[in-house]
């Protein structure tokens, strides 16, 4: 049986580019990067090298690049960091209810010791309102934080037009990229974002491996205290093989981007196409156009998506029933809730995250085996039966 992968917004495959990058470093990359001699020259020289290669992908400086071990450390460690950094010039921090939980839980954390969080609603395709973030600023306002792109309905936000009402009032901001970054086009210099969490599993890089984008002169308290790798600001000997990885990824990524976003915007269509065409009842989640280039969200009426991704996993094809952190709770999402979808009709949330390995034959495949396993599932419900 085929296996076919269409999960990608829970973790890419590695470019077989990376893998042949990574390798070297399996065999002759123990040496301390913080050692002079030879050894610790060597993945010295390797993480400017890749430091260069990320600050590239979304046009910084090489200094403004702190490497972390994932995406989610790059939120806690720019929530967390900025926070205390600037605890004395106010406790307000102003986000949306669709954000990562790596991100809502750390504000959780940190309004049990005393900050005051405002939490934005979107509208019905997930978009935030810059007039709302401007009238939510108080005098107390030190953050602001508002994700890039959503990974769960793939909708892109103005964070343009958001990023410069925050600079004009001089507060900080941050964005959560992980879904963006190496997938569409991002360019720190020309709008005003000071910081920016990534990671390069998003990317066709390796797990365990992330980024955080700190603009020239923010402060930032340390997230990891120890030693002064990262110029002082994350202490721990550098995950060498990792930071190669996310590297050439990243190189990848910039040279590929138009080429890939093509292709899989393609498919995607193809698939939406298709879907709307031979099932009854389904609903795209998100924005129709300005949304992530392999993001298909739909909502499927009287079933359930936990158990449509397991009668397609079963024919090997491996999708999703949302976001990856929150696939094993059983509850619906809460960015699909915080859209205005009925309860009901989000537990049929399922997502569809395509990727340069994908084909039009994958897309067909989907297309054949789904419409036979929404009708039966729908056989099994007492709602669908009531309907008829």
């Amino acid at each position: 049986m085929k296996k076919l992968y269409m999960d990608n917004a829970a973790g890419t495959p590695m470019h077989y580019q990376v893998i042949d990058a990574i390798v070297p470093f399996l065999k002759e990359g123990f040496g301390n990067p913080s050692n002079l001699h030879q050894f610790g020259k060597l993945t010295s020289n390797a993480i400017q090298s890749a430091r260069e290669s990320v600050a590239n992908l979304i046009n910084a400086k090489v200094n403004e690049i702190i490497f972390t071990s994932s995406g989610t450390e790059a939120n806690n460690f720019a929530i967390k960091g900025i926070t205390a950094a600037n605890k004395k010039k106010g406790n307000h921090i102003i986000t949306t209810e669709i954000e990562h939980f790596s991100l809502l839980n750390p504000l959780k954390s940190l309004e049990k010791s005393g900050y005051e969080v405002t939490y934005l609603p979107v509208d019905k395709y997930g978009l935030v309102n810059p007039d709302d973030v401007r009238n939510a600023i108080k005098s107390t306002t030190i953050l602001v934080s508002v994700m890039f792109a959503n990974g769960e309905i793939g909708t892109i936000e103005p964070i343009k037009e958001i990023s410069e009402i925050v600079r004009a009032k001089e507060i900080i901001f941050h964005t959560d990229a992980v879904a963006a970054a190496g997938n569409i086009p991002i360019n720190v210099s020309n709008m005003p974002l000071d910081v920016l969490s990534m990671s390069a599993n998003q990317f066709y890089g390796p797990t365990g491996i992330g980024a955080l984008y700190v603009r020239e002169g923010i402060r930032i308290q340390p997230f990891i205290e120890g030693g002064v790798q990262e110029g002082g600001r994350r202490a721990g000997t550098e995950n060498i093989i990792g930071i190669v990885g996310m590297g050439k990824a990243a190189e990848l990524a910039k040279t590929e981007m138009q080429q890939r976003l093509k292709h899989i915007q393609k498919l995607r269509d193809m698939l939406c196409d298709g879907l709307l065409k031979n099932i009854s009842n389904i609903y795209i989640n998100g924005h129709p156009t300005n949304r992530l280039p392999g993001n298909l969200s739909v909502c499927i009426e009287f079933i359930e998506g936990e158990s449509v991704l397991l009668f397609l996993d079963m024919h090997g094809i491996a999708v999703s029933s949302g976001s990856a952190c929150t696939s094993r709770s059983l509850k619906a999402s809460h960015v699909i809730m915080a859209t205005g979808v009925d309860p009901a009709l989000a537990q049929g949330t399922v997502l569809f995250s395509i990727g340069r390995e994908n084909t039009e034959e994958d897309v067909a495949c989907v297309l054949e085996k789904l419409p036979s396993i929404v009708e039966r599932l729908r056989q099994m419900s007492p709602l669908y039966s009531q309907k008829k």
